[in-house]
């Protein structure tokens, strides 16, 4: 038996949320090192410089569309909009997509 597309879409919405919740002590701590001072500032943007930090921001970057797009897909769930067999579908193919599109976006961004 194998998981349809909108159940891949629902358990990587939690798995999104799970990164979002790990990652979030880390941005505070970066975004009161920037505030702090110019040197603080300047050593964190140093920091996000090396390629594995790029990489976990592509991750970080991932983790929040998806769950963005899928959070609103759940929203209109609990509507009892998109309950359909074809509509669930497609909606998981749209979660897909725009989180893939936008995060491959935010990639080529950072990397180039």
């Amino acid at each position: 038996m194998r998981l349809p597309l909108p159940g891949w879409v629902s358990i990587l919405h939690r798995i999104s949320g799970v990164l979002l919740f790990l990652a979030f002590p880390a941005s505070v701590w970066g975004l009161s090192i920037s505030l702090a001072s110019e040197a603080g500032f300047q050593a964190l943007a140093s920091l996000l410089q090396h390629p594995y930090a790029k990489i976990l921001l592509v991750a970080l970057a991932w983790a929040f569309t998806h769950h963005f797009f899928s959070g609103l897909r759940h929203l209109a769930l609990d509507a009892h909009r998109g309950v359909g067999l074809r509509q669930a579908r497609m909606t998981g193919v749209a979660v897909v997509a725009a989180s893939g599109a936008i995060t491959l976006a935010f990639a080529g961004c950072l990397f180039a």
